[in-house]
């Protein structure tokens, strides 16, 4: 089966029950993977397998709920649209909670300050219908659209709630005789109605600003791309070829096409410098503030931005494929996923207003039982607080806000988080197995040594093809770090056609030139080969040199075929210059640190005295680093494994967290839960660091969420009235609840400090 994974924008959700009505609407549907729904991003994620659900029916299904999804253009058009949309709603808002509050405010002043007059209950009657009909107009359009499909969202309590209280003013103003009557006074509570609507919309106005915060990372990084480029066209004038420069839309540029990058712009695609050179900043990729050289050759990024020279580039990757696309689509995969933690608030969340709604009326009746004098009024008091002050918002906000300010802030950081899930799970890692190459060392090993056969060197001397070509072109087919090295040293060979090439893990390569098989790899490549000892004949320089370059700490290539040794080189690899202080701050979270290597023991062991690192383990093959994690796993570890995203694949597969050191366009987005954009391993500290605060984050909005919703319904039902006299006001009520979710979504915006 094959499946597609897209992130639609939802309209009209307002709560954790419309997340829950929206989610398991999508779930249902056929041919529907999963799907993942934000109330803090109003985004869901659908996997879904394309041959069997299309986009269309996945709106028409969500619409019949109640919502709408948005699935017009790509995701970069549909988040632009949702952008607007938003900007719109949010406009409309502005404008409700405006009216709202104006007319509030005149009801409580001629209400609560002026003495009674002439009309005065009819003119709060008009000021409350003015304030109901125009901006709480919404709470009851949606509670309707919920009753039609047969559910309820906070729309449906807030409805409720000044519909009651509304309606018993109402009531009490056109038969006040059924109060008098029993001598009792026929109170009308415009006042409440209107502060819940005001109150309300102006929480819900603090929120959305809050929200669109939290999503900031990605407005960001679509606004790194250029809308425009300038290229170079080569056209034909009377007869001569003649290059001018011409402006069009970055979208009709195309691969092979070379690129104009004048002073302060931003690169508008993937690319490889072909004339000129000037210093890129490449913050937004890698989160490093100092700007790099670029030159003939040198690889250049979308959305960097150029300093002070001007220089070409040749188009190789535009639009979706650029490595900013794919870092915008990571983010916000990640920022639509889903902690484990937030399983609770899905379960809480799909009964609570119902729940709340029953109580509600429980309340009425008590109190119509227990204070058979006044308990209707009291008791619609207290029934219409309880709607109001029972609030889903903050739970439904309380994990996603902390995920996408958190997923957002790593990308600012050059920490590019899978989901959700990875950045819970990195939070409980108490060991980190670290690959040497690239990770710990700079990853441009270089050959400083090598000792070839006298055959080798004669054939130097008659400029013909000879075994360094085949050597040369044995590597070039090798993706190995190590190969490259022994490529680099032997530039000015000519490639020749090698056959049955074969990539041997942990050891190196082999291949067939004229018949015959030759292999380029290490000494435990060696001594398969030849189990007995070096054949008789290879020369004493190559045989003197092995132990010595070992003991160095060098890595080894040897070059042979099945009857003679040609080759010994020598490579070495620096060590990062931040690597030993990157583990020393790992270490000092209380996570154990181990170093697994294919190289031998004297260079692994190197390598470890300079970084700090006592668990060692060295001459391992890619199952073997896999099976060293599980024996860490199996001591009750969680382990997460930080590598190439490649060669490491076993291994980063059996890891709890499984880690990517990225180096430029050939980043493993794909391969690990976690990538680091820059090969730095102090990212690799932030990233744990940044894992505890965001846990710690939601376990504080989840408390304070279910604290206040424990704590305040009780007191808006009532319960302090026997011994303190006291009544929670419905207006005080909408004012808590407000206040409840944008405390929520404040907490979390923490994270983008």
């Amino acid at each position: 089966m094959s499946t597609v994974k897209r992130n639609f924008p939802v309209s009209g959700m307002g709560c954790a029950a419309c997340v829950a009505r929206v989610q398991n609407t999508l779930r249902e549907q056929r041919g529907v993977v999963n799907a993942n729904v934000s109330l803090a991003s109003n985004m869901a994620q659908v996997e879904y397998d394309a041959s069997i659900c299309t986009p269309e029916g996945l709106k028409k299904a969500v619409q019949g709920a109640g919502y709408d999804l948005i699935i017009e253009g790509t995701e970069d058009e549909a988040d632009s649209e949702a952008d607007r949309s938003r900007e719109r709603e949010y406009k409309r808002l502005k404008i409700d909670t405006l009216v709202a509050a104006v007319g509030a405010l005149l009801v409580m002043l001629i209400g609560m300050a002026f003495k009674p007059f002439p009309g005065k209950d009819y003119l709060l009657l008009f000021l409350a219908t003015v304030v109901i009909a125009w901006p709480g107009r919404r709470f009851f359009v949606s509670a309707w659209k919920q009753l039609r499909h047969g559910s309820a969202n906070m729309d449906t309590l807030v409805a409720l709630s000044v519909g009651v209280s509304y309606l018993f003013s109402l009531f009490n103003l056109s038969f006040p005789d059924v109060w008098t009557s029993r001598g009792l006074e026929a109170h009308t509570y415009f006042e409440s109605c209107t502060m819940i609507v005001a109150f309300i919309l102006l929480g819900r106005l603090l929120e959305e600003k809050a929200k669109h915060g939290t999503t900031a990372s990605i407005r960001k990084l679509m606004g790194l791309k250029p809308q425009t480029v300038v290229i170079q066209k080569v056209e034909v004038v009377d007869g001569l070829p003649s290059v001018r420069e011409i402006t069009i839309p970055t979208g009709e540029v195309k691969k092979g096409d070379v690129v104009i990058v004048k002073p302060g712009n931003r690169i508008p695609v993937d690319g490889i410098v072909t004339y000129g050179e000037s210093y890129v900043d490449e913050s937004m990729l890698t989160g490093e503030p100092v700007p790099v050289l670029k030159s003939a050759g040198s690889k250049v990024f979308t959305g960097t931005v150029n300093q002070k020279g001007t220089f070409n580039v040749r188009c190789e990757k535009t639009g979706d494929d650029t490595m900013l696309s794919a870092i915008i689509k990571l983010v916000r995969d990640a920022q639509g996923s889903r902690a484990p933690i937030q399983n609770i608030v899905d379960k809480v969340a799909a009964i609570f207003v119902p729940v709340v709604i029953g109580f509600s009326v429980i309340t009425l009746l008590l109190w119509i039982f227990l204070s058979p004098t006044d308990g209707l009024t009291r008791g619609l008091l207290a029934m219409v607080s309880v709607l109001v002050i029972a609030c889903p918002c903050s739970l439904g906000l309380a994990t996603p806000t902390a995920i996408i300010a958190s997923i957002g802030r790593g990308a600012d950081k050059g920490i590019l988080i899978k989901d959700a899930e990875a950045l819970q799970v990195a939070k409980s890692i108490n060991a980190v197995v670290l690959d040497k190459t690239g990770t710990l060392t700079e990853g441009h090993p270089s050959v400083v040594e090598s000792v070839w056969d006298p055959s080798v060197i004669a054939e130097e001397s008659t400029y013909t093809s000879g075994r360094k070509d085949i050597l040369y072109s044995l590597e070039k087919k090798s993706e190995h770090p190590l190969a490259e090295a022994v490529v680099d040293s032997l530039r000015g060979c000519d490639e020749v056609s090698v056959e049955d090439f074969e990539a041997i893990p942990g050891k190196g390569v082999s291949g067939v030139f004229e018949g015959k098989k030759y292999y380029a790899g290490n000494y435990s490549l060696v001594k398969d080969i030849f189990p007995a000892g070096l054949p008789e004949g290879t020369s004493s320089d190559i045989t003197d040199s092995i132990e010595p370059f070992m003991d160095k700490g060098y890595a080894i290539t040897v070059f042979f075929d099945e009857g003679a040794v040609y080759g010994l080189l020598a490579i070495e690899d620096d060590i990062k210059e931040n690597s030993a202080l990157a583990v020393k701050d790992i270490q000092s979270k209380g996570i154990e640190v181990h170093m697994l290597t294919g190289d031998n023991q004297v260079a692994a062991d190197r390598i470890a005295s300079q970084t700090g690192i006592s668990n060692v383990c060295a001459g391992v093959l890619p199952d073997d680093k896999a099976e060293y994690i599980k024996a860490l796993q199996d001591k009750g570890k969680k382990v997460a494994m930080v590598g190439d995203g490649i060669n490491d694949s076993a291994a980063l597969a059996q890891a709890d967290l499984s880690i990517a050191m990225g180096k430029g366009s050939d980043i493993a987005i794909d391969s690990s839960m976690v990538t680091v954009v820059q090969s730095d391993l102090s990212k690799i500290s932030d990233l744990f660091s940044l894992s505890k605060k965001t846990v710690g984050i939601i376990r504080e909005n989840l408390f304070w969420a279910f604290f206040y919703n424990i704590l305040a319904i009780p007191i808006a039902a009532g319960a302090l009235y026997p011994s303190t006299g006291f009544m929670l006001s419905p207006a005080i009520a909408a004012a808590c609840m407000a206040l409840s979710s944008v405390c929520v979504v404040c907490n979390s915006l923490r994270l983008r400090k």
